[in-house]
């Protein structure tokens, strides 16, 4: 008997199972059939027991009159508009909890992080007792403790804390003057784009400089004049396009201007704080990842400890950082979903909560609100993997 022959067809080919391409594609296909099998069972079933129970589906609901207010809109809302409207309203308000997290924990983060490493013996245990603090306390408590603690204690709005005569704190929320942005005030933004455009323009040019002669140029400190200077310029020559509205006291409570509510401040300051304290350990170990070799080269080379954090160490950092900082990022953008426990109209609380309880079309709304957090989250990971991309090594 003859081992290691391939058995072969009348007409000198092989069997198609004996083709390693062609095997790897005939698997990929029975592993996908059974999938879509599997999806068309769950998908049928579901139906068939929803019409069993007389439970309608689809998104004609999306329509209908919502009948309930929100306590926060970043678009104009009011209880005549739809339940579609209302997803809109809790998908800006949770963008905007995310958004501002993730830009407050990761500054919050890097200056704990390095404050971590200084050779400063107080500033370097203070760092350490903040991480080992936030990090293992769980974040719903600390939302309870900021939202229940510390700002429910505020005073009412007769008594509210005043500074000029123009900001007003109180347990209801933060009242600040807000801009009427008058005719001309176009030209303004405008021309404040344009600064910033050149300003960034010539940021590049100069780090270009930097990188092919290695002078360092100091312009920021210019550069930040120019974007003040130019459109106030502007502003000026307009003849001021922009009136300011103060809040004022009026029955039992503060109208006009703009407010912070206080569920929009507890649950941001919650999740800065607790996720920069992760952002901070990732930063010390991105740092000492770096070979001590490039300190000692830098203060060869006479830059200053700043200089070289600056333009060598955190350039060569990034690399490490970036993956598990993505992961933080995604993190509190998903944790921001506990604001639903204090009330803060997010997408959970307001689509999830009050419009399934009303409408009870609880597949489509789960399917859409996880659609939701699918969508940012894979948006964030793109953008990140991007920017990681750009920071990488580059073999020549």
């Amino acid at each position: 008997m003859a081992f290691g022959l391939v058995k072969r067809r009348p007409d000198g080919g092989t069997p198609w199972y004996h083709d390693e391409a062609k095997r790897a594609v005939a698997f990929q296909l029975l592993v996908a059939g059974l999938l879509a099998a599997v999806l068309y069972y769950i998908i049928s079933n579901t139906l068939s027991n929803m019409q069993t129970r007389g439970i309608a589906s689809g998104f004609d609901f999306l329509q209908h009159r919502a009948g309930f207010g929100i306590l926060q809109s970043l678009i104009p809302y009011d209880e005549a508009d739809s339940y579609g409207r209302t997803f809109f309203v809790g998908l800006l308000n949770t963008l905007l909890v995310s958004g501002l997290g993730i830009l407050c924990a990761t500054v919050l983060g890097f200056i704990i992080g390095i404050a971590r490493l200084s050779s400063n013996w107080l500033l370097s245990r203070l760092a350490t007792v903040y991480i080992e603090t936030f990090r293992n306390i769980p974040l719903l408590l600390q939302i309870f403790f900021w939202y229940f603690a510390v700002l429910r204690t505020l005073p009412s709005p007769r008594q509210s804390l005043v500074l000029g005569d123009a900001v007003f704190l109180n347990v209801r929320g933060l009242y600040l003057p807000a801009p009427i942005f008058e005719q001309g005030m176009g030209w303004v933004l405008t021309a404040f784009a344009v600064t910033l455009s050149a300003v960034w323009w010539t940021a590049r040019r100069v780090r270009k400089n930097r990188i092919e002669t290695g002078r360092d140029i100091c312009v920021w400190p210019y550069l930040l004049l120019v974007i003040v200077l130019v459109p106030s310029a502007v502003f000026l020559l307009l003849g001021r396009p922009m009136a300011i509205d103060i809040p004022h006291l009026q029955g039992f409570n503060f109208r006009g201007g703009m407010s912070v509510i206080p569920e929009l401040a507890a649950l941001l300051v919650a999740l800065t704080i607790y996720t920069a304290a992760f952002i901070a350990e990732i930063v010390r170990s991105g740092i000492n990842a770096v070979g001590a070799g490039q300190s000692e080269a830098s203060s060869a080379l006479g830059l200053s400890r700043m200089q070289a954090l600056r333009l060598v160490i955190l350039p060569q950092a990034m690399r490490v950082i970036v993956p598990p900082l993505t992961s933080q990022f995604l993190n509190l953008t998903k944790n921001s979903s506990l604001a639903t426990a204090i009330g803060y109209p997010d997408l959970v609380s307001v689509f999830m909560g009050t419009t399934l309880n009303q409408t009870g079309q609880a597949i489509e709304i789960i399917a859409m609100t996880m659609l939701v957090y699918l969508a940012i989250s894979l948006l964030t990971s793109f953008l990140m993997n991007q920017y990681n991309r750009k920071m990488a090594l580059v073999e020549r």
